[in-house]
């Protein structure tokens, strides 16, 4: 068995897995600190840190076509910047 082998990862061929999400998270920006607690919980890794305004730390960021809306980035958030709505 080989060791140290590379996955790489297309994201352009990967299905889009979120078609069926009942609920979505939403990032309140203005409350997300971000802190990157709820990146390493997304099991879908759905969660991406991306600037929001200029000169301001990066904030948290659903891509929705990967999002299942299991909602642990709302329970784990700790200063609950992201709550979970109806799609």
């Amino acid at each position: 068995m080989e060791k140290g082998a590379i996955i790489k990862h297309n994201i352009k061929k990967a299905p889009k897995t979120g078609d069926w999400a009942y609920m979505l998270p939403v990032v309140d920006k203005d409350k997300c600190t971000g802190c990157t607690t709820c990146n390493p919980f997304c099991p879908e890794a759905a969660i991406s840190m991306k600037p929001y305004k200029k000169d301001q730390k990066d904030k948290a960021d659903v891509d929705y076509d990967f999002c299942k809306g299991c909602g642990v980035c709302s329970t784990i958030c700790p200063v609950k910047a992201i709550t979970m709505r109806k799609k």
